[in-house]
């Protein structure tokens, strides 16, 4: 079982919306059916009114600005829950090697990590609250009327062009109630998903620098100081422990990009396309001189969108350096002083870093922060040609 204090925030997160990994039943299924409906009727009753209304092309650019915001989040949700299975497998199998340490200095490097998982979890969580929040108020503001009631009255028209096929204005309150959810639930769903990866990797980069601890400790002079005694074997059993600690590393790096692949990718081609049709939209705003809520909605899009390419680049380049850093430290050790069957291990080691380990995303896209740069690249890219369009 995991342990609940190093995952609490995460599984009430997760919890909220029926995908919590080590805790499936016939009811979170039904949880998850309900809410993926919730989103999914969203986006097609935005899509409905490029059919039931005049299609304008500022008017395309309007719907396809929110619908692909929705559409990111749906795909994260479901895609999520299609490998949920193996999330289990990843989260049992992070907390075995969090039990399987001993060493007080590899528990305190472990802690140091999990640490910064919870302190990410917790920033990433109020700054989705304070979007959810404010998006809610943008989008649906008769909500917010309903839970503190003011004497101002509100504009029938709804901030999102949706087409439900009813009397709009005899159900307008359930419409907001349904906009709001949709966008709460997407919102969560991004903070919930995103996080739980963001911690997953924090264990393994905290692996990688455990390796790189028993590696320095292993070729300690102090240690080589004992070969003499007949002890050279501390310093092959400390060079295998941290071999077999890179190697799971690396296996549960490869289990959780099996799980998120398909769904990165996808993110990839939505993020790209979302970011470049917010740009133009804030591009038309400015142009046509549009109340400043207009200008708010695809302001925070744009932001949100960046942030989550630069997040999950950022992270997944964490890796490869603490990756990159246990090469080093063989470089760095004193390994000229051990002895030469202790070299030639040293070296295999280092025949290791002749290849490049990186999460790598439908085989085209190497996440990195370089990558983050090609995709802000060619978002701008997409919105050139629309405003040369224009």
């Amino acid at each position: 079982m995991i342990d609940s204090q190093h995952w609490k925030l995460n599984r009430i997160l997760l919890l909220l919306i029926g995908v919590w990994p080590l805790q499936q039943s016939n009811l979170t299924r039904f949880q998850f059916i309900f809410l993926s409906i919730i989103q999914i009727t969203s986006i097609i009753c935005q899509l409905m009114t490029l059919f039931t209304t005049k299609c304008t092309p500022d008017g395309v650019v309007t719907v396809l600005s929110l619908v692909l915001m929705f559409s990111f989040c749906g795909v994260t949700y479901n895609l999520f829950f299609l490998k949920i299975e193996l999330m289990k497998d990843l989260l049992v199998q992070l907390q075995n090697v969090y039990i399987g340490l001993k060493d007080k200095h590899e528990i305190a490097i472990m802690n140091n990590y999990i640490c910064n998982a919870k302190r990410y979890t917790l920033i990433f969580t109020i700054l989705a609250v304070c979007l959810s929040f404010t998006s809610v108020i943008i989008l649906s503001p008769k909500i917010l009327y309903i839970i503190l009631p003011m004497n101002v009255s509100l504009l029938n028209r709804q901030p999102i062009r949706m087409e439900y096929f009813i009397d709009q204005e005899m159900y307008d309150y359930l419409i907001s109630l349904h906009i709001s959810m949709s966008i709460c639930i997407g919102t969560i769903a991004m903070a919930a998903i995103g996080t739980i990866i963001v911690v997953c990797l924090q264990y393994i980069c905290g692996m990688f620098r455990i390796s790189s601890f028993r590696i320095k400790r292993a070729v300690h002079i102090n240690m080589l100081q004992n070969i003499k005694a007949t002890k050279g074997n501390l310093i092959l059993e400390g060079i295998i422990s941290a071999v077999d600690m890179h190697r799971q590393a690396m296996k549960l790096t490869k289990l959780l990009l099996s799980i998120e692949e398909t769904m990165m990718f996808c993110l990839i081609m939505l993020g790209v396309m979302t970011l470049s049709i917010n740009l133009f939209r804030i591009f038309q705003v400015i142009s046509t001189g549009d109340e400043f809520k207009e200008f708010i909605i695809p302001s925070a899009y744009v932001v949100a969108i960046t942030l989550y390419f630069f997040l999950g680049n950022y992270f997944a380049q964490d890796v490869t350096d603490h990756n990159n850093d246990i090469f080093a430290t063989v470089c760095d050790v004193q390994w000229y002083a051990a002895p030469l069957y202790i070299q030639k291990l040293l070296l295999f080691l280092l025949q290791r870093n002749s290849k490049d380990f990186t999460l790598c995303i439908g085989g085209l896209f190497v996440a990195s922060m370089k990558c983050f740069a090609t995709l802000l690249k060619t978002s701008f890219s997409y919105f050139t040609v629309m405003y040369s369009t224009q």
